[in-house]
């Protein structure tokens, strides 16, 4: 499913498969940030996602993500050489435990970005974590994103909520939207969501396919492994 989103955008290189993941956090700061629940998600399954991380960025998801004034500075996980000269496992697990403290904050204070238009832009803000971790790519490393989001992206060239959801159409808007560039580069990387399609109030007949939309659009992105929780 997909709390862990490793992504890469159009033009920038896919993600590596090895231990010490480069990783993304995004965080839905529109109608998703309301139940108590996706808050308590973030609280409770990021520290852990966090301890496999050496390098974590932050994306929000608002209704113009890309271009977004709400951000969240990374947060480098391992000890640098000038910290941990010596390769001292002892001084790593110390600065390692300090810095993961400040990620949760972090990914918190993006529940609350201002409003910037209407709708939700899912997609703009996993084109924005993939650049980040493009600039920080290591290729003997494994990439790794988590997202909290319900994806009902309804916004720009993708409105879920509209969507023709038969398998001949599915297919022909992720190509729409991969020859267009704006989906991400997901090659050889794993994506993890939680609290997808959290408020099912409507349409329960369209879930397994909104399910199956979004499992070929992260095939069609290149990505190893997608859970959608």
């Amino acid at each position: 499913m997909v709390a862990v989103l490793v992504l890469v955008a159009a033009g920038v290189a896919g993600c590596g498969t090895e231990a010490g993941a480069v990783c993304g956090v995004v965080v839905d700061s529109t109608s998703y940030a309301d139940p108590a629940a996706s808050r308590n998600d973030v609280t409770s399954k990021l520290p852990a996602f966090a301890q496999g991380c050496d390098w974590i960025g932050f994306a929000a998801v608002t209704g113009s993500s890309e271009s977004s004034t709400c951000r969240q500075d990374p947060v480098p996980i391992a000890a640098t050489r000038a910290e941990n000269p010596n390769d001292n496992p002892v001084v790593e697990e110390r600065v390692r435990a300090h810095r993961i403290t400040e990620v949760v904050p972090r990914a918190v204070k993006l529940f609350d970005c201002p409003e910037e238009g209407e709708g939700s832009d899912v997609l703009g803000a996993l084109r924005y974590v993939v650049k980040q971790l493009g600039a920080q790519r290591q290729p003997d490393r494994p990439h790794q994103i988590i997202v909290f989001s319900d994806l009902i992206n309804n916004r720009g060239d993708l409105n879920i909520n509209k969507l023709d959801l038969s398998e001949g159409a599915r297919k022909q808007k992720i190509k729409e939207l991969r020859d267009a560039r704006l989906l991400p580069d997901l090659t050889g990387c794993t994506v993890v969501v939680h609290g997808f399609l959290r408020e099912k109030t409507s349409n329960p007949d369209r879930f397994p396919l909104l399910e199956s939309f979004w499992r070929e659009a992260f095939e069609a992105s290149g990505a190893s492994a997608v859970d959608l929780l």
